[in-house]
């Protein structure tokens, strides 16, 4: 299906699959980052690529992010060099590769003991000579009339001073669809809503999958030289198609995060409070016009595709933002909560999820089935490199270098884009976007006055992103229930009515869209 580079178009592509029953080179089951990392790396090879997606792209752990493209601090202090190491070199690639999506931010540690000066400020100098020629901007002491001038919010009680250093901040969701469509553009098919039900096996060997379209219910079988299973914290749950009664490897445990008014953190520098009561990094980060606060780490059991924050998680947020913003916020403060679930893979030998590793894990089954999880969104393009070197040898595939270090993710630009609000994560996309703004009578108005999208958007993104339902657009291909979980509710009617004329639907799916969004976005909102 090489015609067909760069479609994003659902129908269209279902359509071909029907009439194309040519063998895969490689199926990767999972659209989130490790998934769509994986496509990626296989079309830009020249593999013949097929990926297929349960829910959404980026539909679970994916979307959830702290929004930070990061070498992990925590790490630097736990003396793991060698995985900063490689995050640094991955953030440096993702931010040249993806600017459009993925930038530099500041953050400030601020400095409350004598002792915290010194050990902060040398670990931060060990940080930038580990980026090298990668790093985005020198860390330095600051004095605490410049740390308040940098964020004026911070709790002045016992401030004696800060340290500044930079990382990396995106937008996971957009990066997501722009990973899809650079698999795309390479000749890569990726398809969500496609729900892998089976293994087709021959001789023992794992060698395609059984799919079920969950819009309508088809079921297709797709083969392939290799599998590779992407799908994060339910990477068990494939595992255990290819081999019932399997050890679960993951040991999953989830994140919490509120989403507040910017003016809790004036000023551009986000804030790392390096270590909490219970031992994580604690984060309030400006992002997309809002602060983001988080996040914690609690064991769980379960994985639901939309987990929901445990009162004392919210609780602790909330407790420990008073400690260092002179202006608390409280539960009505609360524009949003999300909450995603961190695939970590299990240790017999150390049950704390604090000290999990989120290095990455490639298992390969008596069968053949590749399992590629751990790991987090910074370290995806190299996950996704050793997991298609591998795949080559699984599957007998030519093997052909990787070139994603140095390759553009869609929408990547040259030079600054003029546009308002959050337009230009769009980039080179920008002009069509622009485009369809102005095809109809109030589309180059915004959704809602406290959110930063047009209503235009809403159509491109059903063409040309392969967005699906209410939530596909409110959710991810903008973040409206992100930033305001009230209003996302308030426009659903607005977007479903835009998606039906769009999608060639009815009344009945209209209301269904909305009553379904309404109940989804209540999980987002502190009562």
């Amino acid at each position: 299906m090489t015609d067909d580079k760069g479609v994003m178009d659902r129908d269209y592509l279902l359509g071909r699959l029907r009439a194309d029953r040519e063998r895969w080179d490689v199926i990767v089951i999972g659209g989130g980052a490790t998934g769509l990392g994986a496509a990626v790396e296989a079309a830009s090879r020249g593999h013949r690529t097929l990926l297929l997606e349960q829910y959404d792209f980026a539909k679970g752990t994916s979307s959830r992010s702290t929004k930070l493209i990061h070498g992990g601090v925590r790490y630097l202090q736990q003396g793991n060099v060698s995985l900063v190491l490689e995050a640094l070199r991955e953030r440096g690639r993702l931010i040249r590769n993806a600017p459009h999506v993925a930038n530099d931010q500041a953050f400030i540690v601020p400095l409350y003991d004598w002792w915290q000066g010194p050990f902060y400020g040398a670990g931060m100098k060990l940080y930038d000579l580990l980026a090298g020629r990668l790093g985005l901007g020198p860390s330095q002491w600051l004095s605490r009339e410049s740390t308040l001038a940098h964020i004026p919010n911070v709790e002045p009680k016992g401030l004696r001073g800060g340290v500044i250093y930079h990382d990396g901040q995106f937008d996971d969701t957009r990066l997501a669809v722009n990973l899809a469509q650079t698999a795309a553009d390479h000749g890569g098919v990726v398809l969500n809503y496609m729900a892998v039900t089976g293994l087709l096996k021959r001789e023992g060997i794992v060698r395609g999958v059984v799919a079920r379209d969950t819009e309508t219910g088809e079921e297709m079988e797709f083969e392939g030289r290799v599998v590779i299973n992407a799908t994060g914290v339910y990477s068990d749950g494939i595992r255990q198609m290819d081999e019932p009664g399997s050890e679960p490897l993951m040991a999953p445990s989830q994140g919490v995060h509120l989403v507040l008014d910017k003016s809790f953190l004036r000023g551009d520098s986000a804030i790392l409070v390096p270590k909490t009561a219970d031992g994580r990094v604690l984060f309030a980060v400006p992002w997309h016009g809002r602060v983001v606060l988080g996040t914690t780490d609690t064991e769980i059991a379960d994985t639901p595709i939309e987990p929901r924050a445990l009162p004392e998680e919210i609780d602790f947020l909330l407790e420990h933002a008073e400690l260092y913003l002179a202006k608390g916020p409280s539960r009505e403060d609360v524009l949003s909560v999300f909450c995603g679930i961190r695939p970590l893979v299990g240790s017999g030998a150390d049950k704390s999820t604090a000290a999990l590793s989120r290095d990455h894990v490639l298992m390969i089954s008596d069968s053949k089935l590749m399992t590629i999880t751990g790991g987090k969104w910074t370290t995806y393009r190299k996950m996704a490199e050793d997991t298609v070197d591998a795949a080559a040898l699984v599957g007998g595939l030519d093997e052909r270098p990787s070139v994603t270090a140095e390759l553009p993710i869609h929408g990547r630009h040259e030079g600054p884009l003029q546009a308002d609000g959050l337009l230009p994560l769009y980039g080179s996309d920008l002009p069509g976007v622009r485009s369809v703004m102005g095809e109809q009578p109030g589309w180059d108005q915004v959704l809602h006055p406290n959110l930063p999208y047009y209503t235009g958007e809403v159509a491109w993104t059903v063409r040309n992103e392969m967005a699906r339902t209410v939530e596909d657009v409110l959710s991810r291909r903008t973040r409206s229930l992100l930033l305001d979980a009230a209003a996302s509710v308030e426009v659903a009617p607005k977007v479903a009515e835009i998606m039906a004329v769009e999608l060639g639907r009815d009344e009945a799916w209209r209301s269904d869209q909305v009553a379904t969004f309404t109940e989804l976005a209540k999980g987002y909102r502190l009562e």
